[in-house]
């Protein structure tokens, strides 16, 4: 991959590095800037960062989009600032008695709706300003609260001080916040002590790549065909200067419309309810 292409990587992050530590490797290896993620992964978890290429960056908000599958560990009888394994101890108490029933019957509680409380260490931005900032500058500030979807939970297992969970959730869910709200429910503390993202959409853990594959060659990059349901139709002549000026197009067509011309690919448009709009110029 020497020469630019367009086209999207399943990255099987390892903990230790950011989502831009990622990114920055990538531009390295793959000679080039333009390259977009897809779903911040914090620090300390592993697991899918889908990584989209060149042109391939513009279909980064509807990847972002998709559900996301997590296995997560949480470690019960201590609280931190950052409510992960990794920040400082601000809170200590003697683990409780769970049985897997109790627990159990407490993650089926958050199925369905669920109103997230924005974690203090988090990049959202309140007033101008990340809330990590606000943190590291000792600042208080008042945590905003959203919707989110957990779609699935379960329990994976339970021993000593640690509860081991699966859960697809949707776009903008903060696992932290929620192995916080599952702790309160518990009657207990407890912070997120390992992640792993196992799917994003259609992307799955098994079918990722580390940075050293990926370095060496050794990976499968995917495109247009292996990421949407998309028609491919010959741009016609009377198309061709709408297309190129990425007009507004109104054709019998729904879903993803790849025009080609001459064996090329020229332009991907969505079309909903007849109308097309421009997703990708090539």
């Amino acid at each position: 991959m020497k020469d630019a292409i367009n086209a999207a990587i399943v990255i099987n992050k390892e903990a230790g590095y950011t989502s831009r530590d990622v990114v920055n490797r990538l531009n390295k290896i793959l000679n080039t800037k333009a390259i977009g993620h897809t779903g911040t992964l914090d620090p300390l978890a592993e697991g899918v960062l889908v990584c989209l290429i060149n042109k391939y960056t513009k279909l980064v908000p509807l990847i972002t989009n998709e559900e996301k599958e997590y296995v997560a560990e949480i470690k019960l009888g201590i609280l931190t600032d950052t409510l992960d394994i990794t920040g400082k101890i601000i809170k200590k108490e003697e683990v409780p008695r769970l049985d897997k029933n109790q627990i159990t019957e407490v993650l089926n509680s958050f199925l369905g709706s669920y109103k997230e409380t924005i974690p203090l260490y988090s990049a959202v931005h309140i007033d101008g300003k990340r809330l990590y900032e606000y943190a590291r500058e000792g600042k208080s500030v008042v945590l905003p609260e959203r919707m989110v979807e957990i779609k699935e939970i379960s329990l994976l297992d339970y021993h000593d001080d640690i509860i081991k969970i699966c859960t697809v959730v949707s776009k903008g869910t903060y696992i932290r916040s929620l192995i916080q709200s599952i702790c309160e429910k518990l009657n207990t503390i407890g912070v997120m002590n390992k992640l792993t993202r196992t799917r994003q959409g259609i992307f799955k853990i098994e079918d990722s790549f580390t940075l050293e594959e990926i370095a060496k060659g050794e990976y499968k990059p995917l495109f247009l065909k292996d990421l949407l349901t998309v028609k491919t139709v010959k741009l016609s002549p009377m198309l061709e200067k709408k297309v190129i000026n990425g007009n507004v197009l109104e054709l019998n067509e729904d879903g993803y419309i790849l025009f080609i011309q001459r064996q090329k690919d020229i332009a991907l448009y969505h079309f909903k309810d007849k109308i097309g709009k421009l997703v990708i110029l090539f």
